[in-house]
């Protein structure tokens, strides 16, 4: 059980999605509070009941809890989930018998999102834990934006500095590229609210952040990148393991599938490239949950090949203590993300500290792709066209039979400048500054 040590600095994580979410944003907060606790910080992370990922998202993957630092302190402050049940046998009378005044209440309290009834609980939690040893600094990470809410309430009760983490965008739709809300959503007028008193601002891509910047250049100076990275602990797949010469190559996608990617062009392009020789008796296997939560996977299986694509399957979701022997066992991976400069997948890392050719099937645009701009081992779409995608098939066939060991330490060697502890140690640097100056304007006054 974690305990409070004297002396040493206090962080106070808000993260909505933790351990045992299987969001794919949950390894971000993840990744965060144990290296902070790692690096001498006495971590507390407030995040939801796990009855939460049960009942509302119909996502968790259990594995991921013993993934979280022995040091780190788990509260979970309730989120109230009235308005947010799917299951009739869960709705309250109010909701049962007069849904419409339900929707219409539930609407006027979401100010932030759909989340905001879980704010007072956060910052009644905060305060409490603040009174009985002063944290030093508030780090909230977004979506839910609710988090940044509370931050920025926790900095107006105690002077605490807070720092805002941007894993999505909160009034850009990030893969439209277009408003996320209609004009003269509260949005617009929170988001400026709760950014002009942080501290720092992080954002995953250098284009989230410009976006951010042009929007508040005023706060511009306080913005920073920090990338997600993939987590060495988590992944130990790094073997060279060329595939056997006699056998078919074994083509493979780990992740989420989601309507944000249509993959028919893709599919269209597998099965031109079943005609060439490179790829004869290929296969596709796809690995991954259909949706971020569980709830909305019906609607989200388009990305899913159907009966006319040969030799492609899906297999299903891959617990995380299982995704590196999954990964061992394939020949190719394939990279498949939506043509937006906002959009950062974290399977990019992921793919990349393998060490196994990539096939990138997605425009210059995206800034999924930056990062393996300099993988010596990727071939890419030159448009997105299924005779494109075939080429690109092509040469990560031929990618996977010519790569050498020397080949495959050259990009490993490259995937290691985005281990997540190497991208975290300055922000973490930062962190540390920005708590003393916290500290030094306390004293000021």
């Amino acid at each position: 059980m974690p305990t409070d040590r004297p002396g040493r600095p206090r962080l106070l994580l808000i993260a909505a999605f933790y351990p045992p979410s299987r969001a794919s944003g949950v390894f971000r907060p993840l990744a965060m509070g144990n290296y902070f606790a790692e690096r001498g910080w006495d971590v507390t992370v407030i995040t939801v009941q796990e009855e939460f990922f049960d009942r509302v998202t119909a996502s968790r993957d259990d594995s991921l809890l013993t993934a979280i630092h022995p040091d780190v302190e788990v509260v979970r402050v309730p989120m109230p989930i009235q308005h947010l049940e799917r299951d009739l046998r869960h709705f309250g009378p109010l909701r049962a018998n007069f849904p419409r005044l339900h929707r219409k209440i539930y609407r006027h309290l979401q100010v932030f999102d759909r989340y905001s009834p879980w704010l007072p609980g956060v910052v009644a939690e905060g305060l409490r834990r603040h009174v009985r040893r002063r944290f030093d600094l508030v780090l909230a990470t977004g979506n839910p934006w609710t988090s940044f809410a509370a931050a920025a309430a926790l900095h107006h009760a105690t002077g605490v500095p807070y720092v805002l983490d941007y894993r999505d965008s909160w009034t850009l739709n990030q893969f439209t590229q277009q408003p996320a809300f209609p004009a003269g959503h509260t949005a617009y007028t929170w988001e400026p609210r709760v950014l002009s008193r942080a501290a720092a601002i992080s954002f995953v891509n250098k284009g989230m952040l410009d976006w951010h910047a042009r929007r508040y250049p005023h706060l511009a100076d306080r913005m920073m990148v920090l990338e997600n990275g993939f987590d060495a602990d988590l992944l130990a797949v790094d073997t060279y393991r060329p595939p056997a010469p006699d056998r078919p190559l074994r083509f493979g996608y780990l992740g989420t599938l989601t309507d944000q990617y249509d993959n028919r062009i893709f599919w269209q392009g597998w099965k031109l490239a079943q005609m060439e020789p490179e790829l004869a008796g290929a296969t596709a296997d796809i690995y991954g949950h259909v949706g971020f939560f569980g709830v909305a996977a019906a609607s989200q299986a388009r990305g899913l090949p159907d009966a006319s694509v040969p030799r492609a399957v899906y297999h299903g979701p891959v617990a995380k203590q299982d995704v590196a022997a999954t990964y061992r066992d394939l020949d190719v991976l394939l990279f498949l993300v939506p043509d937006s400069p906002y959009v950062t997948s974290g399977k990019t890392y992921e793919y990349m500290a393998t060490g196994k050719p990539i096939v990138a099937v997605h425009t210059p645009e995206s800034a999924a792709g930056e990062p393996l701009r300099d993988y010596p081992l990727r071939a890419t779409v030159a448009e997105m066209t299924p005779e494109a995608v075939r080429d690109a098939l092509v040469e990560g066939a031929r990618l996977a039979r010519a790569a050498t060991r020397a080949d495959h330490e050259t990009a490993l060697a490259h995937a290691r400048r985005y281990d997540r502890r190497t991208l975290l140690a300055p922000f973490e640097e930062r962190m540390q500054a920005t708590r003393r100056s916290g500290h030094a304007r306390k004293g000021a006054r």
